[in-house]
């Protein structure tokens, strides 16, 4: 089954594995666009080509939701009520106001007031987190847990939002709340095997949606990945997908979901 709404795509699997791409949309409303900076038009902080990048994922048999709508008009990982989920850390907000870089996204007398930003919730952001609860539901139900696989890439250097280059695959999962740690053990394992750096909740470790529905003791895991973009495109405009490069990362890729997916066949019978 497929659904295509202006806020995601989605479509159900068989296997007991949803990924999520909240950040993938691109998406600015004509109406807003207009009080928006220059820059927002570049949507450089967009988690670029995801979708083709995790491809083969549908094959397999998962479930996947794909935002459309940008994280400049809502931040689909952040939490309904805008609190910051790393104090005291540079971060983005609910409605972000800047780029990663600190750029201002809107022009003077435009910024969201707060009941722009709460209708933008109830028209974006909801109905996002409607799919994932009503999916996670169903594929508990029928398989008795369920991983949940919250994809993310970004830009491998960014001053403002960490020191020097990112590792190649950022692991989070809320310093271990949101996932089953013989499951996660089993991803990395995977990852170890390949010529990519990679760390477990460092500076990234899980935005609201792995934290928010990571509960491992109701057999539902989740884990974020939050992935260099210098392993399958090109960090600036036009950001343009390198096929040959992705070629390289997307096995490493299939075979931690597999390794993650078989942990958690294991993980389930021991519980039963």
């Amino acid at each position: 089954m497929k659904i295509d709404t202006p806020t995601y795509t989605f479509t159900s699997g068989t296997l007991p594995l949803l990924i999520s791409m909240p950040h993938l949309g691109t998406h600015i409303p004509a109406s807003l666009q207009t009080g928006m900076a220059d820059v927002a038009g570049i949507r450089q902080d967009t988690d670029w080509h995801l979708d083709r990048l995790y491809a083969f994922a549908r094959e397999m048999g998962a479930s996947i939701i794909q935002a459309k709508v940008s994280r400049y008009v809502i931040d689909l990982n952040r939490p309904p009520n805008g609190e910051s989920l790393y104090p005291g850390q540079t971060t983005t907000s609910l409605c972000p106001m800047d780029t990663f870089r600190g750029e201002p996204l809107y022009l003077p007398g435009h910024v969201p007031d707060d009941a722009e930003q709460a209708r933008r919730l109830e028209a974006y952001w909801r109905p996002y987190h409607e799919q994932i609860r009503t999916e996670l539901d169903r594929l508990k139900a029928l398989h008795g847990a369920v991983m949940l696989w919250d994809a993310h890439s970004i830009a491998s250097v960014l001053p403002r939002l960490f020191e020097g280059r990112l590792p190649d695959l950022n692991f989070g999962t809320a310093d271990g709340r949101s996932c089953d740690p013989a499951i996660l053990s089993a991803v990395v394992d995977v990852a170890r095997t390949g010529p990519y750096t990679h760390v477990v909740n460092g500076r990234f470790k899980g935005g609201y949606i792995t934290r928010h529905y990571g509960q491992p003791s109701n057999g539902i895991h989740a884990i974020q990945l939050e992935m260099s973009q210098r392993l399958y495109m090109q960090e600036d405009a036009p950001f343009s997908y390198e096929p040959d490069v992705a070629g390289q990362v997307q096995p490493l890729l299939e075979a931690m979901l597999r390794a993650g997916l078989a942990q958690l066949n294991v993980t389930r019978a021991g519980a039963a």
